[in-house]
Formats: C-alpha cells, structure tokens, sequence
C-alpha cells in the first residue's frame, strides 16, 4: 500500500499538472458518481492535497474529490487523453491541460465542504506527519498519550488516528533508526527513547518523501548505488532485508509478523 509520502509525491504531480486548469472532460466509473461528472466541467481545480494516505482535490465550484489509493490504486499523470498500456482498471479521470488518471482504487467520493469535517477516513487524522507544522514536540505527546501509551509500537504506528501517513515499511525504518525493540510500548519506553522515535518519524518520513522512497542513510545508498547494488538493496536499512546483514552493525536482520503485517529489525542494534 503506499504511504504518505507516496501519496504525497502524487499529489505534488497532479497539483503540478491540473492546478489552475479548467476541466474539460471527466469520468468516474461508478454509476452513482457519474451524475457529477458535468458538474465538475469548465471548472478549475484549486489545490491537491493530502491528509495522511488520503488524497482531496478541491475545485472552482466548491467541491471536493476524495480518494485513497488503497492496496492497488496508482495515479498518472499523461498528455492529454494519453491512456498508459495497463491491465488496471480505470476509477477516475481528469482531463485539463493533461490528464490525471486514478486506476484500480475502489475509494472515490465526492464531497461538499461540509463532509471533510465529518468524512470517515479524514476526520480520523489528528496529526499528519508530512504536515510542515507538525513538531517532534506534538508526536512525543502523543506517545505519551493515555489512548495510546499502553499499545504495541508495531500495531500503533499503523494506526492513521495516532499519527497519519504511515505504514508498514515506515514503521520498520522508524524503529529501527531510533533504535528501538519492536515489541515494546510507549509506556515501556524512556524519555530518551520516546524523543528518538518521536525524531525519527518525521526525519523518517521526510526524507522518504524527499528522496522518493530512501529511509536508509544517504551515504550509505550512494555509496551502494555507485557500487553497482540495485535499489532494492540499499533503499532501506531493515525493511524487506531480513537474513540480509544489518548496514551498522552486520548482524542478520529478522523478519516477523506483528500487527498482521511483516515487520524487519535488526537484535543487536534494536536490543532490549
């Protein structure tokens, strides 16, 4: 599933491509979308932005497209009705200057500006980690936070009401760049260790988003990348490497399933 930075690397594209433009043609797939489908002509769309994993496009006539991309949802950006050879289904298109096209998502809406406040998924988010205002300061709160202190790191970090935009591989590289067990909970956890993973998930998310998807030292991925590694190897420090020795330390890393989802680690870095 993408992350917030995916998502947000996405929106910057469509913003980039649509923002200011008038619409021309657009089509949902659903039935009980498409009577919107005229009223979104000749308008323009006013920004793109994201909430956590959620995408909102608002526009001109003071309407709102929700999406979420889910487990297989996958956004292009083309030259005017320029469709990409896919196998995807198509769920939305956008035709102004270029084409926004969304395949294979299921989760589209359209909203009015009093259904954001309200909105099932986006009322959820309290604290999104790719918002610029969000501080180290705010993210250590909440794991000190009643509702959450006393939760596995693993299942919390998945958790879009704790803190939106992250997701599997996010939660492996945060705990591992702020060298901290897995099993562990806030509760369980020093000052020192709240205030490193609390800087490790903006520092984290941050540079995934600015880098398109490198959690692991930069150095240490060009040095690799020069090396002739593909970026599968050197794109993250533990995720999707275990029996794969550790980039500090050289220990194996493990691979566990906690929260129903595959979580990577490394037991000497990590050490209880």
């Amino acid at each position: 599933m993408p992350e917030g930075p995916e998502i947000r690397q996405a929106a910057d594209q469509l913003a980039a491509a649509l923002v200011n433009q008038r619409v021309t043609e657009m089509f949902f797939a659903f039935e009980h979308l498409k009577p919107y489908e005229a009223e979104f002509i000749g308008h323009c769309v006013t920004a793109v932005r994201t909430r956590g994993k959620g995408m909102v496009m608002s526009f001109s006539n003071q309407l709102y497209i929700y999406s979420h991309n889910q487990l297989y949802g996958r956004w292009y950006v083309r030259k005017l009705h320029s469709y990409p050879q896919t196998n995807r289904q198509l769920r939305l298109a956008i035709h102004a200057k270029k084409s926004a096209l969304l395949y294979s998502a299921s989760d589209i809406e359209v909203l009015q500006h009093s259904d954001l406040a309200t909105h099932p998924f986006l009322s959820r988010i309290e604290l999104d980690v790719l918002d610029e205002a969000v501080t180290v300061e705010q993210i250590a709160q909440r794991f000190r936070d009643k509702r959450f202190y006393r939760r596995q790191l693993p299942i919390l970090l998945l958790d879009q009401h704790f803190l939106g935009g992250l997701g599997n591989y996010l939660r492996s590289e945060i705990l591992f760049v702020a060298r901290v067990f897995p099993t562990l909970r806030p509760v369980d956890c020093s000052d020192d260790q709240i205030a490193a993973l609390s800087q490790a998930v903006l520092s984290v998310t941050q540079q995934s988003y600015q880098t398109k998807g490198i959690t692991n030292d930069l150095e240490i991925a060009m040095r690799l990348k020069a090396q002739g590694y593909k970026r599968g190897y050197y794109r993250h420090y533990v995720f999707n490497r275990d029996n794969q020795p550790c980039f500090v330390c050289g220990t194996s890393i493990v691979k566990e399933i906690l929260g129903g989802r595959r979580l990577y680690y490394c037991p000497h870095c990590q050490a209880k």
